[in-house]
């Protein structure tokens, strides 16, 4: 079989339901309230896809999404109903997935002749955010299931796309997922400065004393940091390692600090390192002053004490956020430990 031309992920899932999904689902359960979408995992979801994505998880899925109850009663039927009728292929790609021999479920599209093994979810509302947040949305949300939540995940159910929302519960769930309370975002960007404030000294100190590679290591870590704090201050959930990168590029600041952050990578001294991050970190406070969460701040950078490293002493902005918290349970939270620090294994 060829390859067909390569279709994004989200484009082919909205054209599976709209094609084949839907027309299906009204022979077999006619009027029956639904709403269809393609969320969660899945670097389509986020708009990553390319065609290297086909080699697992990937091709014409989607969720169908219907009341507790309906689906408790009909899920398995449909389900079946689908795997009889499907066709063996859609626009190219084939709608069964065969496991790939994985210890995990993880499967990939293959031709079959016979009952197609799908991967259209069927579940309700309710059920899938808990598995997959291990909370409810549609519930009041409590400051515990946003900061215990990766942020990998949170992008996972807010970006994607509905196809159809005939229970009129999906969009407001994830509408309520779209981004932190004022609050907990100013906690979220604390904890952010915080982890910078901990080692934007150490990239001096370790080349001072003859560790380019530890200043090498510090920086990357600052620059992960870096990033997450642009997203975050971009109002985006920073996406795990795969994606970090990709993500960034996307936000306010990106195209400019992105050649400015590799070359702080690049970097082969101390001083060249410390250059690059000090534009970047001007920069970020910059960016945190245009948003009204505090005061403005003072975003040059500065001596580290009577040292000769130049910082931007990021816990002062850590500070200002906290102390314009209002909600008292939040600005009792604790701020990051310094890294490597507490107890662990060796």
């Amino acid at each position: 079989m060829s390859t067909p031309a390569f279709v994004p992920g989200l484009e082919l899932a909205r054209r599976f339901y709209t094609e084949a999904v839907g027309p299906l689902l009204a022979e077999a359960a006619p009027g029956l309230p639904h709403s269809a979408a393609r969320i969660g995992p899945g670097s389509e979801v986020l708009g990553y896809d390319t065609p290297r994505s086909a080699d697992h998880e990937w091709g014409p899925r989607l969720q169908l999404f219907l009341r507790p109850e309906d689906a408790s009663r009909h899920a398995d039927r449909i389900r079946h109903a689908l795997a009889e009728r499907l066709p063996k292929t859609f626009h190219g790609y084939p709608t069964n997935f065969a496991p790939t021999g994985e210890a995990r479920d993880i499967r990939v599209m293959r031709a079959s002749d016979g009952p197609v093994h799908h991967r259209v979810e069927i579940t309700d509302v309710p059920s899938w955010f808990t598995d997959t947040l291990g909370f409810d949305p549609t519930s009041a949300l409590t400051p515990a299931d946003w900061l215990r939540t990766p942020t990998q995940r949170l992008a996972e159910v807010t970006a994607g796309a509905v196809f159809h929302d005939g229970l009129h519960t999906l969009a407001p769930a994830r509408t309520a997922l779209r981004w932190y309370p004022r609050d907990l975002w100013r906690y979220v960007l604390a904890c952010q400065w915080q982890r910078i404030a901990h080692e934007e000294a150490f990239v001096g100190r370790c080349g001072e004393v003859g560790d380019e590679l530890g200043s090498a290591v510090v920086a990357a870590r600052l620059t992960r940091h870096l990033m997450r704090l642009c997203l975050l201050m971009d109002r985006r959930y920073p996406p795990y390692g795969k994606w970090l990168g990709s993500a960034f590029t996307r936000t306010t600041a990106g195209a400019r600090l992105t050649p400015v952050l590799t070359a702080a990578l690049a970097a082969t001294d101390r001083h060249e390192r410390e250059r690059h991050l000090t534009t970047v970190y001007e920069t970020a406070a910059g960016l945190h002053n245009r948003l009204g969460l505090t005061d403005p701040l003072d975003p040059t950078t500065r001596p580290y004490h009577s040292r000769p490293f130049r910082v931007l002493r990021a816990d002062r902005f850590a500070q200002a956020l906290m102390a314009h918290v209002t909600d008292p349970a939040i600005g009792e939270l604790p701020l990051p430990e310094p890294a490597d620090t507490g107890p662990g294994i060796p």
